[in-house]
């Protein structure tokens, strides 16, 4: 289930919540009871890829001919 983040205009608080996608936009509490809400544009940072970890961590250090898995 997605993590959504949201800030309470009363009082400052940021927190998060796990809901449905289709409840993102819905009011949300903050903790401390208040309704006055706002939901926060996350970004996400997801680099790399397997092949390319591989690369930069292989046997020989600096790379391999397939991500570092065949060389030996």
């Amino acid at each position: 289930m997605p993590r959504y983040e949201y800030r309470c205009r009363s009082c400052g608080t940021t927190f998060e919540l796990n809901r449905p996608m289709a409840e993102s936009s819905s009011p949300a509490q903050c903790p401390s009871g208040h309704d006055d809400t706002v939901k926060l544009l996350s970004a996400v940072a997801v680099g790399g890829t397997a092949s390319a970890a591989g690369a930069a961590t292989g046997p020989a250090g600096g790379g391999g001919c397939c991500g570092g898995g065949c060389c030996g």
